[in-house]
């Protein structure tokens, strides 16, 4: 995350809790830097140099204006002013931590040779919930690298408990095992 990201992420999440509006700009934040993903020639547009900012904020105006916050909308304009469009990403990433961590809410990545059933999920879910007191808002990823097991990454943690790993540990026992 970029030090502009954090700042201004930062920024805008103290707003919008000051106006107690944090859970509806994320959803909004989160579906921008969606649509911003899937079009990024619409951020590429907003850092034009050759438009000016009067024009680049009208194109976000005729685009935004009456569909989101309008915290959302000036934030928009007041990045593409300072030419910062480029750092909404990691604004995004910013506001969302400090939610999670006002809410409660704990991030964990689960990476798997197959995709989890719900029922694995669920159970999964519900013990690390019991185990960290938080709410888990758990994302599931498949990468056949691991060969069987789970992998799990959150709050700067890794539990590995993936095939790949202990064979990868047994390999380095035999290694430095002197015969």
């Amino acid at each position: 995350m970029t030090e502009v990201g954090s700042v201004y992420g930062e920024a805008l999440y103290d707003l919008a809790l000051s106006e107690s509006l944090t859970e509806p700009i994320l959803r909004e934040l989160d579906a921008l830097r969606q649509g911003f993903d899937a079009a990024p020639g619409f951020i590429r547009l907003l850092s034009t140099p050759t438009l000016t900012k009067q024009e680049r904020c009208k194109i976000l105006d005729d685009s935004f204006r009456g569909k989101v916050q309008p915290y959302v909308l000036n934030f928009l304009k007041m990045l593409t002013e300072k030419g910062y469009m480029r750092h909404f990403s990691d604004c995004c990433a910013a506001y969302r931590e400090h939610y999670n961590r006002d809410n409660g809410i704990l991030p964990v990545t689960a990476v798997t040779a197959i995709p989890l059933t719900d029922d694995q999920k669920k159970r999964l879910t519900g013990k690390l919930g019991a185990i960290t007191g938080k709410i888990i808002e758990l994302n599931s990823r498949i990468d056949p690298q691991v060969l069987g097991g789970v992998r799990l990454d959150y709050d700067g943690k890794r539990l590995d408990d993936t095939i790949t790993h202990r064979l990868n540990a047994i390999r380095g026992v035999l290694k430095n095992t002197v015969l």
